[in-house]
């Protein structure tokens, strides 16, 4: 089979195939209201009130205290949780899981009823629906699991499966019951900021009973894990407005004009009935309706779905559009503790999406804020908005901003930091849009500025970028990982853009300034003047540039191709291709997926010369979205035809032990906590473990 034939990203996204599933799946569903609209609709009726975070009672000016993070060797020592991507700062998915199956078979579901058959299911602990496309990783904290994805289920009665969300899911860890949904409705500047079906395609950091992530809005939210359960609605935002439904103005012969009338008569027409009682809010008794603004704005004041509260109805362009706000009786709906609005707040603009998952240190919360090009792919809209900030994570304050990339910004920046103590200093790891790798000092910052530590191109100088992934030039997509007292992290490219030209580095993350491989100058006769990083291409050399050793080089070794069977030639199993995957190690052999589904199994020290022992690559024959696991002597790999891999751990063990089709796509990374593993296929999330 040629390697060629899996060269294209065929099943998300390719624009002919996506642009045609989501005119399919869209067809005749408006766009929702965006959320400034509903927050004045819901203040006209006088009802509700979203609270601002009281940044008065941060300290901006405060450092991490190292003492206050708990090591991570200690979070995962007991192998109960695993309460971020990566498990923990510095982000290498090695829980200390144990008596995890090296098999299982998750049974047949039906393809047009959706039905379970577990007549030959073995080692399936449960599982529960997520959206119709998932990239979220899971996140196990707490007794409760959380899973990022698209509203393709339908969870709340409020929002059908048709509307178009991103969702943040919280399931219980014993059984997999839906507990509480975290909905993001649509930007109305559509797929050029937030990207259709996509959903929430990173994952929540959890500490105690908070929860931290990025909404496909570009907002940095702090949740209470509990949600409404708990019977308290926590704040300092509260009374948050929510969406109920709409009515929409199908033309002529519809309810729309006589239920404008009947609103500015004081009653509820049959079809806004409908819309309420579809949406788990039917009105029971007597409802008073208040005309605030005639044709346009009204209150409705009664019981609703056995609860008693006033909601806000609006005339909004083709549709009569009805909120409420939550409360302690909508259980199945996110408490809000607080929000940042990276759009708003900080002039970002994200392409396609917004996605980082979060990391802490001490009171400190980091954020990639996905600030990218347009949909010209040329054209940088935000050039001042910050790329990375600090905030306090209490009060959602920030304390510093830094745009280190600046105009350099290939495409948009959707990689997640990692922190470690480095060198004996606490660093914080940025993966810059421009293909650099920044190290920032992890503390509050000065001036409203973080202190740059070391930055490093993890591109050769030569290579170049060229749109829709034809050029040799890559982002950073991967999170890079600490191991060691070192720093590894690969390079790669939007899924979309397929196959390509990959490098994996190791880096000693002790020096300080420019730690690239090489420096950009401009040979000048004998001198050699420095030039200022470019955008499409570092160095060209019809210009008289060249690119030359760094003596401050930070590279221990690096990896793009080696000829393992020393043939003399290198073949397509032996070369680093692009990635999104990030590195997994323990006991010094490092496991990484490529984007072309080669798995490469490598010595995490290398050789003294700066070369990387390869000790095997495997072919999955399948584009590999995810990351590796390892746990309990085992790693485990998924792939996008659905197929999970599982290796005995260890240099020597070449061919997987099982391939285990798991029904749908596996774009995201297995995760292990309390003898399980979980893995969150395109539209399931499994539990998996042996019996109790």
């Amino acid at each position: 089979m040629a390697r060629s034939e899996f060269s294209a990203w065929c099943l998300m996204l390719g624009s002919a195939i996506l642009g045609t599933l989501t005119t399919v799946l869209l067809s005749g569903c408006q766009p929702p209201v965006p959320l400034s609209t509903v927050t004045l609709a819901a203040a006209a009726a006088n009802e509700t009130v979203v609270a601002d975070v009281d940044k008065s009672k941060s300290d901006s000016g405060s450092a991490a205290d190292v003492s206050e993070f708990i090591p991570p060797a200690e979070v995962i020592e007991s192998g109960k949780e695993w309460p971020q991507w990566g498990g923990t700062r510095v982000r290498n998915n090695v829980p200390n899981a144990k008596n995890l199956p090296e098999s299982w078979n998750i049974g047949k579901f039906d393809r047009r009823t959706g039905e379970w058959d577990g007549s030959k299911a073995e080692n399936v602990r449960w599982f529960s629906s997520l959206g119709s496309q998932t990239y979220g990783n899971p996140v196990v904290s707490g007794g409760q699991v959380y899973v990022g994805s698209n509203n393709g289920n339908g969870y709340l009665k409020r929002y059908p499966s048709n509307v178009d969300l991103g969702c943040l899911l919280a399931f219980d860890q014993k059984d997999g019951s839906f507990l509480w949904q975290h909905s993001s409705e649509k930007l109305i500047t559509g797929r050029v900021h937030d990207w259709p079906l996509q959903g929430i395609c990173c994952a929540p950091l959890v500490e105690g009973e908070r929860l931290w992530f990025v909404t496909s809005r570009g907002e940095v939210r702090c949740l209470d894990t509990k949600g409404f359960h708990d019977g308290e609605d926590d704040g300092p935002v509260q009374n948050e407005v929510a969406r109920v439904g709409d009515l929409m103005n199908s033309g002529e012969g519809s309810d729309y004009e006589d239920s404008l009338s009947s609103l500015n008569q004081g009653e509820l027409t049959k079809s806004l009935t409908k819309v309420l009682t579809d949406a788990g809010s039917e009105p029971e008794g007597d409802i008073e309706i208040k005309t605030l603004a005639e044709n346009k704005s009204w209150t409705a004041k009664g019981n609703f779905g056995g609860v008693d509260r006033t909601l806000a109805i609006k005339q909004l362009g083709p549709r009569i559009s009805i909120f409420k706000t939550l409360s302690v009786e909508d259980k199945q709906d996110a408490d809000v503790i607080w929000v940042f609005n990276m759009m708003d707040e900080l002039g970002v603009s994200q392409h396609n999406m917004c996605s980082c998952s979060v990391t802490s240190y001490g009171d400190l919360l980091f954020v990639n804020t996905s600030n990218g090009l347009d949909e010209s792919h040329i054209n940088l809209p935000a050039p001042e908005a910050p790329s990375f900030i600090c905030m306090n994570k209490n009060t959602g304050e920030v304390l510093w901003t830094d745009q280190s990339p600046g105009t350099n910004i290939l495409h948009g920046q959707w990689s997640s930091p990692s922190i470690e103590v480095l060198g004996g200093v606490p660093q914080v790891l940025f993966c810059g849009g421009d293909g650099w790798l920044y190290s920032f000092k992890a503390d509050g910052g000065k001036d409203g500025a973080g202190e740059l530590l070391w930055k490093f191109d993890c591109n050769p100088k030569e290579s170049k970028w060229i749109l829709g992934g034809e050029g040799t030039r890559n982002n950073l997509i991967a999170t890079p990982v600490a191991y060691d007292g070192w720093v590894y992290v690969a390079v790669g490219q939007d899924p979309e853009h397929g196959e390509g030209e990959g490098h994996l580095w190791c880096i000693d993350p002790t020096k300080r300034g420019d730690v690239s491989p090489q420096l950009a100058v401009k040979l000048e006769g004998d001198s050699r003047e420095p030039i200022d990083h470019k955008r499409i291409q570092a160095v060209e050399p019809e210009k008289g540039e060249a690119a030359v050793d760094n003596p401050n080089s930070a590279v221990v070794w690096h990896y793009s191709l080696a000829d393992q069977n020393d043939d003399g030639e290198i073949d397509f199993e032996e070369e680093m291709h692009r990635s999104c995957g990030t590195v997994a190690i323990k006991d010094d052999v490092l496991y990484i997926a490529d984007f072309s589904g080669l798995v490469h199994c490598l010595d995490a020290k290398g050789n003294e010369d700066g070369t990387p022992i390869v000790h095997f690559t495997y072919d999955m024959f399948a584009q590999s979205w995810g990351s590796p696991l390892i746990a309990d002597d085992k790693v485990y790999i998924g792939d996008e035809d659905g197929d999970v891999c599982v290796f005995e751990f260890g240099a020597e063990n070449n061919e997987p032990i099982e391939e285990i089709n798991m029904g749908t796509s596996v774009y995201s990374t297995p995760v292990a906590a309390d003898e399980t593993i979980f893995i969150s296929t395109k539209d399931k999330l499994f539990a998996i473990g042996k019996p109790r």
